[in-house]
This record gives C-alpha cells, sequence and structure tokens, in this order.
C-alpha cells in the first residue's frame, strides 16, 4: 500500500497539471480567434477543477497505476470550442487544436530543464521532487504525441481537417461523433482481433512508443540531459 501511495503521490500533480493547461490553452486560442464559449463556460482558466473529468482525470489513471499498468493515460473534459465562430475559421481550427499538444510539450520542456536544478532540492525531498519532474516529462510528450494522431476527435483529426481541401475535410469531419467508438476499435478491438490469428495489429501503440522514445531523447538532448 506505501508503493501504492507513493505511485500516487507522484503522479497526481503531473496528471493534472498536463491536463489543465492542455485544456485551458486550447481555451485561450479558441478566444484569441473569436470563439468566447469557453469563456462564458468558465473554461479560458488554469484552475483544475473547472477540467477535471472525474473518470478521466482521476479514475482512471488511478486504476491504470494501482493495476501496474505499463501505459498511464487520462483525459479532462473536452474544451467546448464553436468553430464558426473563428476567424479566420481554417487557421483558427488548426491553432486551436495544436494548442494542446504545444502546450505539453513545453511543460515537458519546462520539466526537462528543472532537472538541473535538483541538486538545490534537500536530500529528503530531492527523490520524490525529481520522480515528479521525470513523471511529468513522460506523460506530457505521451499527452502530446497521442492527441496529434489524425483520429476523430483527438486534436490530430482537426488539425487535418484544417488542412485538408473542403471535398476531404467535410467527410472526415462528419466522423467525430463516431470518434470515441473509433479510438476502441483501433485501440482495443483491432490488437485483440488480431491476437486470435496470431497477428499483431496493435500498431498505433507501437507507433506511440516509437514517437514518444525519439521525442524524449530530442528534448533531453535540447535541455542538455543526454
Amino acid at each position: 500500500m506505501n508503493i501504492s501511495l507513493y505511485g500516487i503521490s507522484v503522479w497526481i500533480l503531473p496528471i493534472i497539471i498536463a491536463i489543465t493547461f492542455h485544456e485551458a490553452a486550447h481555451a485561450y486560442v479558441a478566444l484569441r480567434f473569436g470563439d468566447d464559449t469557453a469563456l462564458k463556460l468558465g473554461r479560458v482558466s488554469f484552475n483544475p477543477i473547472r477540467h477535471i473529468d472525474p473518470f478521466g482525470t482521476i479514475l482512471l489513471p488511478g486504476m491504470l497505476l494501482l493495476s501496474g499498468s505499463p501505459f498511464l493515460f487520462g483525459y479532462a473534459k473536452p474544451v467546448p470550442v464553436n468553430f464558426r465562430g473563428l476567424q479566420p475559421l481554417r487557421t483558427g481550427m488548426i491553432m486551436v487544436a495544436l494548442a494542446g499538444p504545444a502546450t505539453n510539450i513545453a511543460l515537458a520542456l519546462a520539466a526537462a530543464l528543472a532537472f538541473h536544478i535538483l541538486p538545490l532540492v534537500p536530500a529528503d525531498g530531492a527523490p520524490w521532487v525529481a520522480r515528479n519532474l521525470l513523471n511529468a516529462f513522460s506523460f506530457n510528450i505521451l499527452l502530446a504525441v497521442f492527441n496529434m494522431l489524425p483520429i476523430p476527435p483527438l486534436d490530430g483529426s482537426r488539425i487535418l481537417v484544417g488542412l485538408l481541401p473542403g471535398v476531404l475535410a467535410r467527410p472526415f469531419a462528419r466522423l467525430e461523433p463516431y470518434g470515441m467508438l473509433i479510438l476502441i476499435g483501433i485501440l482495443i478491438l483491432l490488437p485483440l482481433a488480431g491476437s486470435q490469428f496470431g497477428l499483431n495489429l496493435d500498431f498505433v501503440s507501437r507507433l506511440l512508443r516509437a514517437t514518444t522514445d525519439s521525442l524524449q531523447q530530442l528534448l533531453l538532448l535540447l535541455t542538455g540531459n543526454a
């Protein structure tokens, strides 16, 4: 139980900060491009309470952590955006979608840079602070990479809609209401079906691991930690 409590204590801050800043960035950039929907709902805020989803932010990561899962993930309440209110529409859509992952990369950079001040932390607290920084570094990169997948309703799909010509963007955008089913199919059902035939169809997880590993190495190199 002590190990579990320690594990929770070094994950809770990185997860809450990563998710809160991700959603707040979406809300702030939407406001900058003319849509005040999130502002009216109080989502242009760094107050975690305004963004926390009880299941996605607390229960899901907690269950994964306590079960010893090698893959830790979570999410917050999506920021509502009226894309028709964005000016210009396509640029606004891309920038709003990009804001969340870009903020997570910035947080990962900040965590990596903070590794250099660990010698200044009292010896008793240094291991706990180091673990928080390491978890913040890895979780923010994972959150950014995962959200950049071009699968509805992730940020990458909205960036793709903003880049595609209208004849392709419109039918792709219509997939968003079915996004959660698509994600479950690709992330869970497809790998399970493949395993029945001796096939490894978990290509998304492989892509995530390869991309996050490469990005981690790059950021560690840029911040003098490699």
